[in-house]
């Protein structure tokens, strides 16, 4: 099965759809074949209308199956296979004798099998492409032909059930493609939304809510695993004062190019929140306590060296105190890991702020604040 239909998945299925195609035409060219085999159809139009089909097929797999086909808009080339299948139905319908009524159910196999791999454009090229074709083969076989013609409201009706066979499935196509385009709005507009709850709308952060459940979810899996896990709050220095010089837009400023600053320096791997206010929360899963506190003293640092230029010209500079953290293996919890930080946060406040302090070890820098 490798061997026949590769093992990328993508071409797996496009070639099984091909295959499932290239067999049902095998089995409408054998109903040919009993057909002329009967006497009711000409043996050599049916055996070379057999061999064209059968290269057709082998084709279509060949162009699949080497790749070439993936340099097309349409690699599975459904397009293609279905307005070949409905043109060969009509050369069946010819030189089918008077055997031709069974191309009608051959047509409505090819419909119901290739039209929903079709865009709405390709189903309507289809739709009309398919009349005009078989207007021409009833017309061939009607009145082109020395032998073999019907009663003409025999060729009537086989037109009128050829109409209703593709509009039918040219209205269900369009049907089913509407409603998956509806399901995919839903579905997307649900995604939005899911989004929009977990997001902070000033800076793009995850919210307290998202961060809530990161905690417990990977709190849980770091324990059993026995994986250190580390959490900091991070609080800006004399933000009211900011804000009550400022104003409150020059404060939403701050904050969201804080958190630009802060994501530029963490990794993929950590999760940054806005908790509230001016106060952040970042969780780092699988690091040690003093890798987590030299990525913080760099956060630190790059808070206190950012300038922030407002429009009316003023220059504004912050400064970060952080508290952070490490989840005790074997019984502590990830809020009573968030209190010691929050502990910790405190004392990097008590002790001049502009700085990291480790909860239950003695400071780990000492600069000197600057706000």
């Amino acid at each position: 099965m490798d061997a026949l239909l590769t093992t990328d998945r993508h071409q797996r299925i496009r070639l099984s759809m091909s295959v499932m195609a290239a067999l049902l035409m095998l089995c409408c060219i054998a109903a040919l074949q009993l057909v002329a085999a009967a006497g009711l159809a000409d043996a050599g139009h049916v055996h070379w209308f057999s061999v064209v089909c059968s290269l057709g097929l082998i084709a279509v797999y060949w162009l699949i199956r080497s790749g070439y086909s993936q340099r097309w808009e349409d690699p599975a080339l459904t397009f293609l296979q279905i307005v070949s299948s409905v043109t060969c139905t009509a050369v069946a319908y010819v030189i089918a004798g008077s055997a031709r009524g069974i191309t009608l159910p051959i047509l409505a196999v090819i419909l119901i099998f290739g039209v929903f791999g079709l865009s709405p454009r390709q189903m309507l090229f289809v739709l009309f492409y398919g009349i005009a074709v078989f207007g021409v083969a009833l017309s061939v076989a009607q009145w082109g032909l020395a032998h073999g013609s019907q009663p003409l409201a025999l060729t009537a009706a086989y037109m009128v059930m050829i109409v209703v066979m593709l509009a039918s499935c040219t209205f269900i196509n369009l049907r089913v493609l509407a409603s998956r385009k509806r399901k995919l709005e839903l579905a997307q507009a649900a995604a939005n939304e899911r989004e929009r709850a977990i997001r902070d709308e000033l800076t793009g952060l995850h919210n307290r809510r998202f961060m809530l459940e990161i905690m417990h979810l990977e709190g849980a899996r770091v324990q059993r695993n026995h994986q250190p896990l580390l959490i900091a709050q991070l609080d800006l220095d004399h933000f009211k004062h900011i804000n009550d010089t400022h104003g409150h837009d020059a404060g939403d400023q701050v904050l969201a190019a804080f958190a630009r600053t802060v994501a530029g320096y963490i990794r993929s791997t950590d999760i940054l929140a806005r908790w509230g206010g001016e106060e952040f929360v970042l969780l780092m899963v699988n690091t040690a306590a003093d890798n987590g506190v030299a990525l913080l003293e760099r956060v630190r640092a790059a808070v206190q060296e950012s300038v922030l230029v407002m429009a009316t010209g003023a220059s504004i500079r912050v400064t970060v105190s952080i508290g952070v953290a490490q989840l005790q293996t074997g019984h502590e919890t990830p809020i009573g890991l968030l209190r010691r930080a929050d502990e910790a946060l405190y004392a990097a406040k008590a002790q001049g702020r502009n700085r990291v302090v480790l909860a239950d070890q003695t400071l780990l820098e000492t600069t000197v604040a600057t706000g």
